[in-house]
């Protein structure tokens, strides 16, 4: 076995006091021999270690070599025992999971003690007239906690002299009467006034002159939490210089300080699952998630030319693992005027055979209906719940493995998650928008099919109503 390297060396001493343990030469050694095990999960490895060794009831705080092998022979055995499961377990394990938008957690903050808490209970299916404010309430709470985590507009603890321009500390907007300055608030875009746009939050209200103010890309609607810097002028309106949305925030760092709590409804995933999924992740170079919109199933042409896509994906080496397929499933919508679900049912029943046709996608793909806004369905506003059984029954004759959810819905895959919703987002803010900077996108019949994914835009937990879209190239039928 190799000497560990000075580096390797200083990092373990240094992980390990941090614990309180003290590592002989040998127990260094043997430690360094199980990370390198792991050359691309060299951290997660470690932190597993050390959790293993905190749960040992050992004699003294100074580590021998017997101490870490026996732990180091612990995790050996089990990676061994997961490698040489079935590939049925295997499969199991690292399964795509989808989560249901009527499963997902409800998480409510607490201001006070600065915790999140989980809704326990039954949700009503009708909602009482204070709901809706306390909707809006704990958005801007969410967002304010994670604004005041951001390193430009949380202040020092021990920085004593701050500059006016250095400091970009949130001043609640009861706070601006009487300041003079440049200041910086956070609020929800509302019009208490016809022709009269205001920044609420949770103390009071300010009306706002956005002609001069230099806006970020995106929409903004009313009911949109915004970043304002300005100034508040002698008639009480606040002169809007720059405006944007709320900073994102990295998913690493807000599960680090979320403590293990399941926003996204998938599922927590262990330190141990982690270390084994994260070089599975970064070997499956290959694999995609296939995006289809607007499949109008009672289209001829449509159908052609999603088999001679289906047919491109069934000759490739590694076939997707996922497709996606997403509403309207019907060029007409299915309101109290339609009258032709039976024609539609037979015709989902076409779909089946024509994915069964297909033996590598039927056997290694996984199907994922999504409905689209004028698709079959109690209600057109979201949540909307999954396509009714009665029209789906033939499909699943076909492939029994199909998953048919909400919209929206979630899903995540080894380490990594995404979400998905089709709704007409982009004409619907546009009917509403009071000011926007657009980047291009791809859109088709004026509707927006946002793919966001929980590393880049915070899926696992609750930001602004408005999600970037990516450049997501669609197939025009």
């Amino acid at each position: 076995m190799a000497a560990p390297s000075a580096a390797t060396r200083r990092k373990l001493q240094r992980k390990f006091r941090l614990r309180g343990f003290t590592l002989k030469v040998d127990a260094l050694e043997e430690a360094a021999a199980f990370l390198e095990r792991f050359p691309e999960a060299e951290d997660d490895a470690l932190d597993l270690l050390l959790d293993e060794l905190d749960k040992e009831p050992l004699q003294s705080s100074i580590l021998d070599r017997d101490a870490v092998r026996r732990v180091v022979a612990l995790l050996v055995e089990a990676e061994e025992a997961v490698d040489a499961a079935s590939p049925a377990v295997a499969s199991a394990r690292s399964a795509l999971r989808v989560v249901d938008a009527f499963l997902v957690p409800r998480f409510h903050y607490d201001p006070i003690k600065k915790v999140f808490y989980e809704h326990t209970g039954r949700l009503p299916i009708h909602g009482e007239a204070g709901d809706k404010a306390s909707l809006y309430r704990d958005r801007y709470q969410v967002l304010l906690q994670r604004l005041s985590r951001d390193k430009y507009f949380s202040k020092p603890a021990f920085d004593t002299v701050v500059t006016e321009d250095g400091s970009c500390e949130i001043t609640s907007i009861q706070s601006l009467i009487g300041c003079t300055g440049r200041r910086w608030i956070m609020g929800v875009i509302s019009q208490l006034e016809e022709r009269q746009f205001y920044l609420e939050d949770l103390t009071g209200a300010v009306p706002i002159d956005l002609s001069n103010a230099k806006i970020t890309s995106g929409f903004f609607v009313e009911n949109t939490v915004i970043v304002a810097e300005g100034e508040l002028l002698s008639n009480g309106i606040f002169q809007v210089n720059t405006c944007g949305f709320p900073p994102l925030e990295d998913r690493e760092a807000s599960l680090s300080l979320l403590m293990g709590l399941d926003f996204f409804g998938g599922g927590v995933i262990p330190t141990e699952e982690t270390l084994r999924l994260s070089p599975l992740e970064k070997k499956a170079v290959n694999d995609m998630f296939v995006i289809l919109s607007d499949v109008w199933l009672d289209n001829p042409e449509t159908m052609e030319k999603l088999a001679i896509v289906l047919d491109g994906y069934d000759s490739v080496e590694v076939v997707p693992s996922l497709f996606v397929l997403m509403g309207n499933f019907c060029s007409r919508p299915c309101n109290l005027a339609f009258n032709s679900f039976e024609e539609l049912r037979l015709q989902f029943g076409k779909l089946g055979e024509i994915i069964a046709a297909r033996s590598r996608l039927k056997e290694h793909s996984r199907f994922l209906f999504v409905p689209g806004p004028d698709d079959a369905g109690p209600s057109k506003a979201l949540p909307r719940c999954a396509l009714p059984k009665y029209l789906i029954e033939e499909l699943q004759k076909h492939i029994p493995n199909a998953i048919f959810v909400s919209n929206p819905c979630s899903s995540s895959s080894q380490t990594g998650a995404a979400g998905f919703l089709s709704a007409p987002i982009q004409s619907s803010n546009c009917l509403g928008c009071s000011t926007m900077q657009l980047q291009p996108c791809y859109s088709h019949h004026n509707r927006t099919h946002c793919i966001y994914t929980a590393r880049e835009a915070q899926a696992n937990y609750p930001t602004q109503s408005i999600l970037h879209t990516s450049n997501v190239l669609k197939l025009l039928w």
